[in-house]
């Protein structure tokens, strides 16, 4: 991997406003650590860094990074990590690893494919890509931006492995060798397809009778306080009813009996 040049320069804005204001004049915050120096905290122009994006095969990025106003030169160090903003991709931060020209280094390499696989050209087979990125180690100097793996003569049923792919000398792929990378499978039928489109549906189904009853369970365990609540006011009207109805029997007879009282007179 070929390193760039990159100007960069020591940053003192650390808190949340500071860095958005950094950021609204054109820079872009950043912190470079590793070798024999402390971290430090960094700034760079969000153009010149967007363009070396731009024009690179990937954000694996090798950098002769000059800080201003530093002892040193330049300093070789390796594009550990980019954030960006979710929704319109602007770079918010970058990770800066210093690295030695002369001390392997071990990074994430992303893996492309070249070619149309035998098995999907004459055999209607599906390509699957499996991994993504790939663990590599070598010397700065050494590190290839991207893995391309040919699946021209890719069969039917047919993968290509991690210890099966062929990389500069110095360059080691790291992880088990009988890991697949990219292989051509089967087509599903339209059984195979309606049955896994069922079972999506029925797991779908599930769920949602599981939510209701949940739902239901809910429900039916707020009101159980209302009930409880009716039911002892219901007690306590019941209570005074009874307590009402038997003065009420009781001034009756004593109508009945004035009554008759009245007759004899």
């Amino acid at each position: 991997m070929k390193s760039v040049p990159l100007k960069a320069f020591p940053r003192t804005q650390v808190r949340r406003g500071e860095v958005k204001k950094l950021r609204g004049v054109g820079r872009v915050p950043a912190i470079i650590y590793g070798g024999q120096a402390r971290p430090q905290n960094l700034e760079v122009s969000a153009k010149e860094f967007s363009d070396l994006i731009h024009h690179s095969v990937s954000e694996n990025l090798l950098v002769d990074l000059s800080v201003e106003n530093d002892a040193r030169a330049k300093r070789l160090a390796l594009v550990q990590e980019i954030q960006h903003h979710p929704l319109d991709g602007k770079v918010l931060h970058v990770d800066f690893h210093e690295v030695s020209e002369n001390e392997k280094v071990t990074v994430n390499v992303p893996v492309e494919t070249t070619g149309e696989a035998a098995g999907v050209k004459n055999s209607g087979g599906v390509l699957e890509h499996i991994l993504f990125k790939l663990k590599v180690r070598s010397l700065p100097k050494d590190l290839p931006e991207q893995i391309i793996v040919d699946v021209s003569s890719l069969e039917l049923g047919k993968a290509i492995h991690i210890g099966e792919i062929k990389l500069p000398a110095g360059v080691e792929i790291l992880g088990d060798k009988n890991i697949p990378v990219v292989s051509v499978a089967m087509p599903r039928t339209e059984e195979e397809e309606a049955a896994t489109t069922e079972v999506a549906a029925v797991a779908a189904g599930d769920v949602e009778m599981l939510k209701e009853k949940k739902e239901e369970g809910e429900e039916g365990a707020a009101p159980a306080k209302g009930e409880k609540a009716q039911a002892k006011g219901a007690e306590k009207g019941a209570a005074k009813g009874a307590e009402k109805a038997p003065a009420a029997g009781a001034k009756a007879p004593a109508a009945a009996e004035k009554k008759p009282a009245e007759k004899k007179k």
